[in-house]
């Protein structure tokens, strides 16, 4: 009797770590000033990239968008590095890792979003070449080919 209890505290006990430890996967794309040089911008990227995996975080994949034209001025800037994570970690660590972003003048945005099944399904999709990101071009020639079927079938 008290080896069956034992070993229903042990379940209940790994279930309860299970569920504490369990790691989430996050995406955050951050945007640092266009000031840097390419070689401060390449050492705060390595900064954050350190600080995930010093807390126990997984990078799954990283994309340096590079210096692109902002949809509108930020402290007076018109241009930003963008930058792009995915990573897996425990939930507690977003907050110390947003902190660190706040408290980081070289950052201007920054976006953390938790992905579920369905977003880390498509990431792992988009980056394998499964799902291709169409250009406007190809959008508007899409809306041109179907506004023609509609005028074809109104005929």
């Amino acid at each position: 009797m008290v080896h069956l209890e034992l070993q229903i505290s042990f379940i209940i006990f790994a279930a309860q770590n299970l569920t504490t430890m369990s790691k989430n996967q996050y995406e955050t794309v951050i945007i640092l000033t266009p000031v840097l040089s390419e070689q401060q911008m390449k050492d705060a990227v390595a900064g954050y990239r350190g600080l995930i995996t010093d807390n126990g975080g997984e990078i799954v994949h990283e994309e340096n968008w590079g210096l692109t034209k902002l949809a509108y001025p930020i402290d007076k800037k018109g241009t930003g590095f963008y930058h792009l994570f995915e990573f897996k970690a425990e939930p507690e660590f977003i907050k110390s890792f947003e902190l660190a972003f706040r408290r980081d003048e070289r950052v201007m945005r920054y976006l953390t979003v938790s992905l579920d099944k369905w977003g880390v399904e498509f990431n792992h999709k988009k980056r394998n070449g499964e799902i291709k990101s169409s250009t406007s071009k190809e959008k508007k020639a899409e809306a041109n080919r179907l506004s023609l079927l509609d005028e074809e079938d109104e005929l």
